[in-house]
């Protein structure tokens, strides 16, 4: 079953019900609108607060996308990337280009001009869909990148090398354009972090994004009276594949564009929101702002708020524990998967399963998961090794890359190259990423364990640490450590209590800075790495 069919269904059994909300708070307009409001008024230059689209709506405009992709000789398995920041026609366009047969294709919205070019000759994209932040990174390429492929523009005041999205969608039929899909089919392209350099694209059929909607509503039961607060970046599999699980239920989802914990908790309370995903440092800052009394819950109306859970990177014990206590009857889950893996969901804690908080859980519903060892067999309970998972939602292959496929797929098992070990009960606990072990003097140092020690301590927000060569040990480790609002604390002070560490694992060096994290809050230890290593020569050669 594509997963095209979901949403005809939901518009067919509710046509009326809403199915998507956007809200700006940078927009201190207020007013409702409705998306047939918004098309009367378009032309005007006012922006608003609120809008809204039922479930009829959405299908139309899918289908609208799709009459005009078709009309422009797009065919099933041509491409078509997607650079939009989140809106209220993101969804629409994406299932537009899916019920073409064609295959979407996400790009991140932090991309430089030259990281938009590699990925769309990477994929092979036929047409790319941009919105107005992009613009000037869209015009140093369009005159390479238009040579062989459409540029449609989706916002005000389009640019003299795009055509507009909104004036030719609004001329095409909204009925649906018929084309056959299985769940064999090409669906997707999404790419991974880039971390290590350009990105590689990641293919995914219609039997993946299926098998995500069915795991998220398993997980967290989803029904048509929930509604979904979604904040971070759709074109991540990690945000529309929890949004899947509102498509699978037919539930209302509300796209936030802020990350402020007062712009959240309004949200929160204004849509009745139910269900949240959160990320860690966007939880710490709700707690801050709680511990302030800068917020008091007690200004909203929080009280249907049943599920909280994060994803996208371990989560520390302290926090929630913390979280526990001025929310004791969220249910809370902790969600585990990779862009090969469909996004969230291959390992995940369970709600019922908060007694194994610092755990990622146990494999999510349809999935298998076993800890490797370096000799390739499986590690005993509790030995760590490296993660590895199967289940309908793995990527096909890494689109036209055999030789990094052949690194990660074995048979149907996909590497993950987390490392991780497993407890006596069966719970997976992550202990780091393979690519950021610290071998220091012959022992293996895991970043994460440090971090989540660390984290324990009131003054610290956020943490991340790194390994820095050194010419003695290989590598020792570093922590860079981001206070809390108005706190003051000293190196001497982080040593002091790192003294709870074994000594080979206590940082060697402390710096007191911020910790950059990407979109999806993952920490960009890339970026600290060629950050500190050339202080921690200049430091070293000084003490020569």
């Amino acid at each position: 079953m594509p997963i095209t069919d979901l949403l005809e269904r939901n518009a067919r059994q509710y046509p009326d019900d809403v199915s998507l909300v956007e809200i700006n708070p940078d927009i201190q307009e207020r007013r409702r609108v409705t998306w047939r409001d918004y098309e009367l008024i378009e032309s005007s230059p006012m922006c608003h607060y609120r809008r809204e689209i039922t479930w009829h709506v959405f299908d139309e405009k899918a289908n609208r996308f799709a009459q005009l992709l078709m009309s422009r000789g797009i065919r099933k398995g041509d491409k078509v990337a997607i650079l939009l920041m989140n809106c209220l026609e993101w969804l629409p366009i994406y299932f537009g280009i899916l019920k073409t047969g064609a295959l979407a294709v996400p790009l991140n919205f932090r991309y430089a001009p030259d990281e938009i070019e590699y990925c769309l000759e990477l994929a092979e994209a036929d047409v790319l869909v941009f919105g107005p932040e992009f613009t000037g990174r869209v015009e140093e390429i369009a005159d390479s990148i238009s040579q062989n492929r459409l540029l449609f523009y989706v916002g005000g005041d389009c640019p003299s090398f795009a055509e507009d999205y909104d004036k030719l969608t609004a001329n095409c039929p909204s009925l649906a354009p018929g084309i056959e899909l299985t769940d064999e089919d090409d669906a997707a392209i999404y790419f991974s972090s880039g971390t290590t350099g350009f990105p590689k694209a990641i293919l995914h059929d219609h039997r993946s994004l299926m098998h995500s909607c069915r795991v998220e509503q398993k997980h967290h039961g989803q029904t048509r009276e929930d509604v979904f607060l979604c904040i971070p970046p759709l074109y991540h599999t990690g945000a529309k594949m929890h949004w899947f699980g509102s498509l699978f239920s037919a539930g209302k989802a509300v796209l936030l564009k802020g990350v402020s914990p007062k712009t959240i908790l309004e949200t929160v309370s204004d849509e009745k929101c139910t269900i949240v995903w959160l990320l860690v440092p966007w939880a710490q800052d709700i707690l801050v702002e709680l511990d302030s009394g800068r917020l008091k819950k007690e200004d909203y109306d929080l009280e249907q708020w049943r599920l909280m859970h994060i994803g996208a990177q371990p989560v520390p014990q302290s926090l929630i524990r913390r979280w526990k206590g001025y929310f004791p009857d969220h249910q809370y889950d902790t969600n585990y998967g990779l862009s090969e893996s469909i996004g969230p969901g291959c390992v995940h804690l369970g709600v019922e399963n908060i007694h194994k908080v610092g755990a990622i859980g146990v494999p999510g519903y349809g999935w298998e998961a076993r800890i490797i060892g370096e000799d390739g067999s499986e590690t005993a309970r509790g030995e760590v090794g490296e993660l590895a998972v199967k289940g309908p939602g793995v990527m096909k292959c890494y689109y036209n890359d055999p030789e990094a496929t052949d690194e990660v797929l074995h048979g149907d098992w996909l590497y993950t190259g987390d490392m991780a070990e497993m407890d006596e009960d069966g719970f997976i606990y992550l202990v780091d990423r393979k690519k950021d072990v610290i071998i220091s003097g012959g022992e293996n140092i895991y970043p994460v364990q440090i971090e989540n020690f660390l984290s324990r301590h009131e003054a610290i927000r956020d943490v991340a640490v790194i390994g820095l060569q050194d010419d003695r040990l290989g590598e020792i480790s570093a922590a860079i450590i981001e206070l809390k609002p108005d706190m003051i604390c000293t190196e001497d002070e982080i040593n002091d209590f790192c003294r709870g560490l074994p000594r080979y694992k206590r940082p060697r060096r402390i710096f007191f800075a911020d910790v950059p994290r990407n979109p999806t809050g993952k920490i960009e230890k890339p970026k600290l790495r060629r950050m500190y290593q050339s202080e921690n020569l200049v430091d070293a050669q000084n003490r020569g």
